[in-house]
């Protein structure tokens, strides 16, 4: 079966530092694969390779089937609906709702002075909403960003990225800067929207512990390389 996501021999390089060396990897849908590697290994350049915030000086990456790395910038900006990005900053409007903020996925597709008014048709806020709901926060769905406890935002941002629909979920660090039982409750829904949805998560981790448990496989980074990684046990 062909991988949702799909990498191959990607490359980048900034001056004399090599970030990237022949980076290989796949994630199919409804896996979990999380990529550890110590501060400076590669995984965030190698995350906005894949996006193509920065571009890589070589390889292949490819999004249930089609080319990303051969795309031209119009083109490209419709593709990266296939992939939901989540960082570790959460990057919530704060002052804005938690519907607010998962509605911000779809402004791309909206006129300006719908956004600039705050006026989302219907079928928009119902969308975004069901969203919330699956990562069990319809009952706050009202209640500003930055009310929200830390582990609530990353649901909200993870909500945003579900609101693309998107195929591909990157997680960058995604729990770093939460507490244990925070970590662990994200953790888990994006392995149970991974299986329910059929997502496609590569996400990156500083604790091999979390890894082992709700990671389908573990990839290991150094030095711009994928140097070891297996199935869990």
């Amino acid at each position: 079966m062909t991988p949702t996501l799909a990498v191959s021999g990607l490359s980048k390089r900034f001056d004399n530092v090599i970030a990237l060396s022949d980076v290989t990897l796949d994630v199919a849908a409804g896996e979990v694969v999380a990529v550890l590697g110590p501060s400076g290994s590669g995984k965030s350049t190698l995350f906005r390779c894949i996006t193509r915030l920065t571009e890589p000086d070589a390889g292949r990456i490819r999004v249930d089937g089609q080319a990303i790395d051969a795309l031209a910038p119009a083109t490209l900006r419709r593709a990266r609906g296939d992939i939901g990005v989540v960082f570790q900053q959460f990057n919530l409007v704060r002052r804005r709702s938690a519907l607010a903020n998962v509605m911000t996925a779809r402004l791309p597709s909206l006129p300006l002075w719908r956004v600039a008014l705050g006026r989302y048709p219907q079928a928009l806020r119902e969308q975004a909403a069901e969203a919330l709901r699956a990562v069990d926060l319809d009952a706050q769905r009202d209640q500003r960003a930055d009310t929200l406890s830390g582990g609530q935002q990353q649901r909200v941002a993870i909500a945003r990225a579900l609101m693309q629909e998107s195929l591909v979920l990157l997680a960058d660090e995604p729990v770093a800067s939460l507490d244990p039982h925070a970590a662990r409750m994200v953790l888990a829904l994006m392995r149970r929207l991974a299986k329910s949805r059929g997502l496609a998560v590569l996400c990156t981790l500083h604790q091999p512990h979390l890894a082992a448990e709700f990671a389908d496989r573990t990839l290991h980074m150094r030095s711009g390389r994928i140097v070891s990684g297996g199935d869990q046990a």
